[in-house]
């Protein structure tokens, strides 16, 4: 029988805050709208890796954190991060199959998604965008996803994460 706990809280949580930190880096006005979304695509990985481990409480929580953070209306944040945790969930094993740039095509679906709830919510509070480069962040992700998914993997291998 194997007693040795999954360990790694730590390193899941430093990646988390280096999300937190990359998404309220500082941009210029003109690249506002090609900032990835670093906290959606560090959950998707976290879940698609470990789905026993992290799942709709950690997003809830990580979700909380982002929209204290950023200031947006309470539970926004925590319900695309739900949204997004929920789907990956029923998905992570058909992710994992994938190879990496099919991997970015469904991260840039699962970030569309976020996208289009913010675009609604925004909407509903009458500050919407007319045109669709609100879809521009899931783009961005999806170029970067396989790059992200190599570092975590990397760092999860390394500190034996599970």
């Amino acid at each position: 029988m194997n007693s040795q706990r999954g360990g790694g809280g730590s390193i899941i949580l430093a990646t988390f805050l280096l999300g937190y930190m990359l998404s309220q880096m500082p941009l210029p006005q003109f690249a506002e709208w090609f900032r990835p979304e670093w906290v959606a695509m560090i959950l998707i990985y976290w879940v698609m890796a470990l789905p026993e481990r992290i799942g709709l409480g950690t997003a809830a929580l990580v979700g909380l954190g982002l929209d204290l953070i950023k200031g947006s209306p309470m539970g926004l944040n925590m319900l695309s991060l739900l949204i997004i945790a929920y789907l990956t969930l029923l998905l992570y094993k058909r992710l994992r199959m994938f190879p990496l740039v099919q991997q970015a095509v469904m991260v840039m679906v699962l970030v569309g998604i976020n996208q289009l709830i913010f675009n609604w919510v925004h909407s509903l509070m009458g500050t919407r965008s007319d045109s669709l480069i609100f879809l521009l962040p899931a783009l961005m992700s999806a170029v970067l996803w396989p790059w992200l998914f190599i570092i975590l993997r990397g760092l999860r291998r390394t500190f034996r994460v599970s």
